[in-house]
């Protein structure tokens, strides 16, 4: 466990045989849990500078030869990088998933974040990348296309896929089942050239009542379980961006939202206590169930989100970047750059918590990329027998 002090940067390690190419970086979740599998991670491409910064503090505290490229990645040539086409491994990211989202407005192909999308496969057919790992809100399953069908845009991608050569899989998966204390529910497409003989790690992890099966599953990873150890988060300060100590750990609760936090139940949400005054519960609606949420030790959480900012199980204030950290399954010594949105603020492009809540789960991401490594391990002594 860090002790709160400055990250320490990370010697410089045998480069692994496996490269991989990042589009979509966003925070790097995804990227950390690639690397920790054995890939060497060339390039990130993502266009928020806030995301950039963050990516860059990582490459400078793990001193590797990672290039951090901040554009519009529709502005990008596949084939300025220098990657020579067929020599990549892994070329993954996560789009924006804001047209897809059963929270959102469901846009599709009408928005143009939808559009990006694509962008994974025009990658693909430019680097010829032995495997395509993609992580999409499950929305894209059921997102409707130019014709109005429902899941007309997700067979769109993997028509577009199998016509460069793809073989597409795909599963919605519990990041829970994995050992990542959070209910948070995403669908990943995994493509390989030619024939797919792969298949989706098993699950590691799963609800208490079921880990007594034939299976010989853990229980899911609690809140509490993750959150200890960290100290007093620090008072956000204004027009401060570094504070001492554990990196990241800042509460942003108006005095307000305490008290109102204050009435409601571990595990529990504002608007279901009705025992209080219109006033507290601030007009919500028995719909907003995850606005004013107080988590609970003893379960995981829900999926963390960018709109709110869940509150601490036994505190009454928000959640800190650095808990979100936590309960995503980042290191202690990773640190997010750009701004912590107050409460009721806002910035430019993305704050901290939001930083967190776009990303893959690291612990996720490295055990689909042990499965992909192991993958590719397979290809290769069956290239050798043959």
């Amino acid at each position: 466990m860090d002790t709160g002090r400055e990250p320490r940067s990370v010697p410089n390690k045998r480069k692994s045989t496996r490269q991989a190419l990042s589009l979509f970086s966003g925070a790097g979740g995804m990227d950390i849990g690639i690397k920790q599998a054995g890939f060497e991670v060339l390039a990130q491409i993502e266009m928020d500078e806030h995301c950039c910064s963050t990516l860059r503090a990582a490459v400078l505290r793990e001193d590797v030869d990672t290039k951090v490229i901040n554009a519009d990645i529709r502005t990008i040539d596949p084939l300025s990088l220098g990657i020579c086409p067929g020599t990549l491994d892994l070329l993954f990211g996560g789009p924006p998933c804001q047209s897809f989202s059963l929270a959102g407005k469901q846009l599709g192909l009408n928005d143009h974040r939808g559009l990006l999308l694509f962008q994974i496969a025009r990658f693909a057919s430019a680097l010829k990348p032995k495997v395509i790992l993609m992580e999409q809100v499950k929305g894209l399953l059921s997102a409707k296309g130019p014709n109005g069908e429902r899941g007309e845009v997700f067979q769109m991608f993997l028509a577009e896929l199998e016509r460069i050569g793809y073989t597409p899989k795909w599963k919605v998966i519990l990041a829970a089942d994995y050992g990542v204390p959070q209910l948070r529910e995403r669908l990943f497409v995994v493509a390989t050239y030619g024939r797919n003989g792969f298949q989706f790690p098993d699950p590691t992890h799963a609800a208490k009542s079921d880990t007594g099966s034939l299976f010989a599953y853990r229980s899911h990873v609690a809140v509490g379980d993750v959150l200890q150890g960290l100290p007093s988060p620090h008072p956000k300060i204004k027009g401060q961006t570094v504070y001492e100590g554990y990196w990241n750990h800042v509460d942003v609760t108006p005095l307000r939202d305490r008290a109102r936090i204050h009435h409601v139940p571990e595990g529990a949400h504002l608007a279901a206590q009705l025992h209080l005054s219109e006033e507290l519960r601030c007009g919500l609606q028995r719909k907003d169930t995850t606005k004013y949420l107080r988590l609970h030790n003893n379960r995981p959480s829900n999926t963390l989100r960018c709109g709110e900012i869940f509150y601490h199980p036994s505190e009454d204030r928000y959640l800190t970047p650095r808990e979100y950290m936590r309960i995503h399954g980042y290191p202690d010594d990773y640190v997010l750059c750009g701004p912590i949105r107050s409460r009721t603020g806002t910035v430019k492009n993305l704050d901290q918590h939001r930083q967190i809540a776009n990303s893959v789960p690291p612990p996720l991401a490295k055990r689909l990329g042990e499965q992909i490594a192991d993958y590719l391990n397979e290809q290769n002594i069956r290239i050798i027998r043959s």
